[in-house]
């Protein structure tokens, strides 16, 4: 296949680029590689990939099949134009501006990047299509926190998710919403994944794990919102991109079946899934995990929940594994082990000596 990966130089972007090269596919990479967070990691997982970005601006070589293209995806004109050259099969939409607490204090960066920018890929795919080379599959990145205050759990696709918590929640829901509309007006194969706290090595270092991290290390304090009260569907970055691999090669069909109150599913092709391990982690056994892990204790500030913050997620993976045979599998102490042996080797962090 001919893909795009748009956030290539992101965290999931990064893995699911390197799986789809292993499996010898023609990859285009687009990212912005914004400063959001340190621009160094960003640019590490690019090296992984072949790329310098001190080559020049122009589309960039990597590995075998792999080309970059570091560019905006509001910058709809030249997305379109990359569409029209390169006439993809799939599209995976990966750029976000991620982050709930950041969308407290930016909100213009949300409409910026998750509305406009996935506003472009869409016009961009209606013109391929116009071309005559439609896009096979859009498949773009959705998240848990479309669930937002909603109180039932397991959280399940058939749920509205009409109360988000943020603007970020807010955004990835109208992705969903726009997505749909495509499908139906113009045909266009889609299918959103709802990602549940996405964890491991080349991690996101505005997120708990690397933020832990790094603090426990420093033998600096972490802070520790609701009191500690809080549990999280983390799941692994393998099983991720193992979940979005089966599902570009499940292209979505309208259901028939249709009655007007399923929300994950709809007479156009388009579809919605839940991507997590199915199994609530309670915070504060997240932090142990990584304490015995780092072989060092944290200090902890207790702190309250923050504004925008849920203080409990938990996916249903039913439809997923139904629908392609896969669900998560990696145990978060497993996944905790190989985030921490990444971190220690990237930063140069060597590992205590054993107490004898």
């Amino acid at each position: 296949m001919n893909v795009l990966v748009t956030g290539a130089a992101g965290f999931i972007g990064y893995h699911l680029t390197q799986r789809l090269l292993s499996e010898d596919h023609q990859v285009v990479g687009l990212d912005n590689v914004n400063d959001y967070y340190d621009v160094t990691l960003k640019e590490g997982r690019l090296r992984q990939l072949g790329i310098s970005l001190c080559d020049g601006a122009g589309p960039l070589a990597g590995q075998e099949n792999f080309t970059f293209h570091r560019m905006d995806l509001e910058d709809s004109a030249a997305v379109r134009d990359l569409f029209l050259a390169e006439r993809f099969d799939v599209v995976v939409n990966l750029a976000a501006q991620a982050g709930v607490r950041y969308s407290l204090t930016n909100p213009g960066a949300y409409i910026s990047s998750n509305i406009q920018g996935f506003l472009s890929i869409l016009e961009a795919a209606r013109a391929q299509a116009d071309a005559g080379t439609p896009v096979k599959h859009l498949v773009y990145a959705s998240s848990s926190s479309v669930y937002g205050i909603d109180p039932h759990k397991p959280f399940a696709e058939q749920t509205a998710a009409d109360h988000p918590a943020s603007l970020y929640a807010a955004s990835k829901r109208s992705n969903e919403l726009m997505a749909h509309t495509y499908s139906h007006l113009y045909g266009l194969p889609a299918t959103g994944l709802r990602f549940f706290t996405v964890y491991g090595p080349w991690g996101r270092p505005d997120m708990a794990l690397f933020l832990f991290t790094k603090a426990i290390l420093e033998g600096k304090a972490i802070d520790v919102f609701n009191h500690g009260k809080m549990e999280r569907d983390f799941t692994y970055v393998d099983d991720i991109v193992e979940g979005i691999r089966r599902v570009m090669d499940r292209v979505p069909a309208g259901d028939p079946a249709w009655d007007g109150h399923q929300s994950g599913v709809s007479p156009a092709p388009c579809r919605v899934y839940n991507i997590g391990r199915g199994a609530p982690v309670r915070l504060m056994d997240f932090i142990e995990a990584l304490e015995e892990e780092l072989g060092q204790k944290a200090r902890k500030n207790m702190m309250p929940l923050q504004a925008g913050d849920v203080t409990a997620t938990f996916a249903d993976c039913t439809a997923l594994e139904q629908d392609t045979g896969y669900r998560p599998v990696t145990e978060v102490r497993q996944g905790i082990a190989a985030f921490v042996a990444w971190y220690r080797e990237f930063y140069g962090i060597s590992r205590p000596r054993l107490q004898v």
